[in-house]
């Protein structure tokens, strides 16, 4: 005779509610999607000056639009580039138009 939880493992491949769960995340994503908004030019000119003085190694707080989306987000400088007019912050690549705001707390 089987044990219940051997027969529950037999069944677990047809979960059905699987691809309903997954079809109410990308719903729920879309409808929280917001489009860019524009930033005022004293917020401008302080990014800029920010990022000018802002090195390689800095621990910086950012607010900044990707993905349909704004996000917040702490970390460390790993690359600076700009001429390309963007930095990284892990593996996560940031251009400069996408900021709302950086401050360099460490």
């Amino acid at each position: 005779m089987m044990m219940r939880e051997q027969r529950a493992k037999q069944f677990a491949i047809f979960d059905a509610m699987k691809g309903l769960s997954e079809a109410l995340r990308e719903r729920e994503e879309r409808h929280s999607r917001v489009q860019k908004h524009g930033i005022s030019e004293e917020d401008q000119e302080r990014i800029s000056e920010t990022l000018m003085y802002m090195e390689k190694g800095s621990k910086v707080f950012i607010r900044y639009y990707a993905d349909f989306h704004e996000w917040e987000r702490e970390g460390i400088v790993t690359e600076i580039n700009r001429p390309y007019r963007f930095f990284r912050i892990d593996d996560e690549k940031i251009p400069f138009e996408d900021l709302y705001d950086v401050q360099v707390i460490g």
